[in-house]
């Protein structure tokens, strides 16, 4: 049997916008945007859950679209603006769908809680929710093991400015 030797890949450059700040990054090809996020740059709320893209906990804004972070690897969004739940606040001022999920005590235990809020946060962008019934349908890929949802519609209703 041939001796079969590997070759790894050199660290890649990446420059990403995160949260408003520029970042260069070396990371090897395999590494996820949500890795690049919690691990490269310490930026923790994104939450990694099902690793799978089934739970929505690593929900992040691409560009101002929702993405899970833990499907998308890093180098392909070289260039982009991300922003994570640390990125929503501005000049000390919560957004006001992090105020909205206070208010409403949309959340439990809030592993999910970031995740929500950006993907709220990307719905809201998208400006097709009218109704709690296509909230609920839009926001059906973030899960929470709590059962908050009456709450999270609600917060989001709020956000909206309706009742």
């Amino acid at each position: 049997m041939a001796d079969v030797t590997h070759q790894i890949p050199e660290p890649i450059p990446i420059d990403l916008v995160v949260n408003g700040v520029r970042r260069t990054l070396d990371l090897v090809p395999w590494t996820t945007l949500l890795d690049a996020l919690r691990d490269h740059l310490q930026l923790t709320g994104t939450k990694k859950g099902c690793d799978h893209g089934q739970c929505g906990a690593c929900t992040v804004l691409v560009n101002g679209r929702r993405v899970n972070s833990c499907l998308t690897l890093a180098v392909m969004k070289d260039g982009a603006e991300i922003t994570t739940v640390e990125g929503l606040a501005s000049d000390g001022t919560l957004h006001p769908l992090q105020q909205a999920f206070i208010d409403h005590d949309a959340f439990q235990c809030g592993y999910c809680t970031p995740g929500q809020i950006c993907s709220a946060a990307g719905l809201l962008a998208e400006g097709h929710a009218k109704d709690a019934d296509q909230i609920r349908e839009l926001m059906s890929g973030n899960l929470c093991r709590c059962g908050a949802y009456p709450n999270i519609v609600a917060a989001i209703q709020q956000a909206m400015g309706r009742p």
